[in-house]
């Protein structure tokens, strides 16, 4: 046995994705002050994590000198001291872009003008800055298929640092809705596979993600605030074009994400049985019922209902037709949100930011706390309901024996004060530490 030393500072340097020898394991015995294994439960003192590979081993009372691990010849055993941090699970943001460049401007001539390997090569960096901000997962909802799937293979696969994963590919929209290229000269921006009318063709452009690579399904139940087109943010599928994506897609094993901000069009989506709710701005008592009824999530976006709404008031920033409807949404979504929490709504966070805008993102769980939920069901929101919208509960979530180890430390309790997430001390993925 090969043992190390490894004391976690706030200068800490990447040690992204080293080797390790053939045929032996990796093991990293981690003491930790204070770890929170399940952030439903209170946390508690002296921990030791052992971690073999990429898989957490166990989770003792105590701190287990090294020479106590089971281990076999040629295992190497790092020691990581932890004593002053706060440790939890990775977090989920069940809601981003990750192939959007940051400046919502530019990202409309940047379609035009940058080929699809170099806006690669761009969303390279911001999926490595999204990890070392404590994202151990992502839900990618909505991004070039073409590039979204190599960044997610290329992760995996080890050639690229990043989070985890799961995409949507192309979002599935109707013709001239909020998922086409809208505003641009006609021909300018060729249409996506999942641009569809009526029941058959929404049917196949389902169908057609999966083809394309998609984890989960997403599509837009109404308007949307980015697109440039003044139709507001009102239901634009039809409740019967709904019912069959959100069908087709849960008969292919892909669970569905609703972009919808009126009314009507979150009542419809919840209906047909989305898993959950993107934004939500308008919703009312009948949405109540019916998130309780299916128990669909509310991924309220916050971080850029907030952005847009600042952003709305800035003379020239968005097109007329856009600046409108951000004025409008941004305060509304956070109305939504405190009405869906205190009725007792299953909330997962997701921040609906585009790459580099990891800063902006981090604030998220600052922007939900001012909104009025508690610490606490902040972390839920983060980590417990996001593995479980995603699918992941086996995996991720909480740091218990047998799941993947994918864990953030920070200086102090966020459960005292959030805004100390801003900075972790230590990110690791798999057993591997980013930061």
């Amino acid at each position: 046995m090969r043992l190390r030393y490894l004391k976690i500072t706030l200068a800490l340097g990447a040690l992204l994705y080293p080797a390790t020898a053939s045929y032996a394991a990796d093991y990293k015995v981690l003491h930790i002050g204070t770890l929170l294994v399940d952030a439903r439960q209170a946390p508690t003192s002296a921990q030791t994590v052992v971690i073999k590979d990429e898989i957490i081993q166990s989770v003792q009372a105590g701190y287990i000198a090294a020479d106590m691990v089971e281990t076999e010849e040629g295992d190497d055993v790092e020691v990581v001291d932890l004593k002053d941090s706060f440790v939890m699970a990775g977090l989920i943001d069940a809601h981003m872009h990750m192939t959007s460049v940051p400046d919502r401007k530019k990202a409309r001539t940047d379609v035009v003008y940058k080929s699809l390997a170099e806006r690669a090569v761009m969303a390279v960096p911001a999926v490595r800055m999204k990890l070392l901000a404590g994202y151990t997962t992502v839900r990618d909802l909505g991004g070039s298929r073409d590039i979204i799937v190599a960044l997610r293979d290329g992760i995996k696969d080890g050639f690229i640092p990043g989070p985890r994963i799961l995409t949507a590919t192309n979002t599935v929209s109707p013709t001239g809705g909020h998922g086409d290229a809208n505003g641009f000269k006609p021909g300018l921006i060729p249409s996506n596979s999942s641009i569809c009318d009526g029941v058959g063709d929404c049917r196949r452009a389902v169908r057609q993600a999966v083809k394309n690579g998609a984890d989960v399904i997403k599509y837009v139940a109404t308007g949307g605030v980015m697109s440039n087109i003044a139709a507001g943010t009102g239901q634009q599928f039809s409740q019967e074009e709904q019912n069959v994506i959100v069908q087709t897609a849960h008969s292919m094993g892909r669970k569905v994400a609703a972009h919808a901000h009126g009314t009507d069009g979150i009542n419809a989506a919840l209906r047909a049985g989305a898993d959950s709710i993107e934004h939500g701005t308008y919703l009312d008592d009948e949405s109540i019922k019916l998130f309780k009824k299916t128990g669909a999530y509310l991924v309220p976006t916050l971080t850029v209902a907030n952005w847009a709404a600042e952003k709305g008031n800035e003379e020239g920033f968005f097109p007329p037709a856009v600046a409108a409807k951000a004025r409008r949404v941004g305060p509304q979504t956070i109305k939504g949100l405190m009405r869906a929490y205190k009725a007792g709504v299953k909330i997962a966070m997701g921040s609906d930011f585009s790459g580099e805008n990891h800063q902006a993102s981090k604030k998220e769980m600052q922007l939900m706390v001012k909104a009025g939920m508690s610490e606490k069901d902040v972390l839920i929101a983060g980590t417990i309901h996001g593995a479980d919208l995603l699918g992941l509960s086996d995996t991720i979530g909480t740091l218990e024996k047998g799941k993947s180890a994918d864990l953030v430390a920070y200086k102090a309790s966020p459960l005292d004060n959030i805004d100390t997430m801003l900075d972790p001390q230590l990110v690791m993925l798999k057993g591997e530490v980013a930061k």
